[in-house]
């Protein structure tokens, strides 16, 4: 399983340091669920549960699952994507 991790990368020719964030498998994963679900710009519950479902699989939600699910809000709160709700 890979972890989370800040990856500091310093430029030679200036003291400017360029931080990365690794991506971790499982949140390749949830990427890609994530992606799938958005495509037409609606999640239904089923995506919705999956994507949690996902994203806490391995017991843990690392960054970047948390900066993906944290985007997918921000989605969801600015109504780019709505979640159709089933009658």
């Amino acid at each position: 399983m890979l972890y989370p991790m800040w990856k500091l990368k310093k430029h030679d020719s200036s003291d400017r340091v360029e931080v990365q964030m690794v991506v971790t498998k499982s949140g390749g994963k949830l990427a890609d669920v994530i992606k799938k679900a958005i495509e037409d710009s609606v999640i239904t519950m089923a995506e919705y549960e999956e994507i949690f479902s996902v994203a806490s699989e391995d017991g843990a939600i690392d960054t970047h699952e948390q900066a993906l699910l944290r985007e997918l809000n921000t989605l969801i709160q600015d109504k780019i994507v709505v979640i159709k709700k089933v009658p």
